[in-house]
């Protein structure tokens, strides 16, 4: 995968390194499918699961909005085209497909 070992040095302006971890959802059962942006990663190379948790392979990128571009986009004015990586646990539930969607991202620490 192409960007798979970003660093810092990596990060456009406007975004910033979110972490590379997800906490599976309370329950989550097999077979568990992450998406990055709508396009589905690979276990093993693109995130491994851990004791409940997803961990990625490389950083997840959050665009950081201010109060003013917040506001700009709500109005209409323009839109955003800063890296915003959002990161989709589809899953079973009680035999139910469930999709987690936009899920929060953290450092391991």
């Amino acid at each position: 995968m192409e960007g798979a070992h970003e660093n810092e040095s990596d990060v456009p302006k406007g975004s910033y390194v979110a972490g590379r971890r997800a906490r599976l959802p309370r329950g989550a059962e097999p077979p568990i499918n992450i998406y990055i942006n709508g396009i589905a990663q690979s276990e093993g190379t693109d995130y491994e699961l851990r004791a409940g948790e997803i961990v990625f392979s490389r950083p997840i990128l959050k665009e950081k909005v201010g109060a003013g571009r917040w506001m700009a986009m709500y109005l209409g004015l323009f839109g955003t085209y800063r890296r915003h990586d959002v990161v989709d646990i589809e899953y079973r539930l009680h035999g139910k497909i469930e999709l987690a969607s936009d899920v929060a991202i953290f450092d391991s620490e």
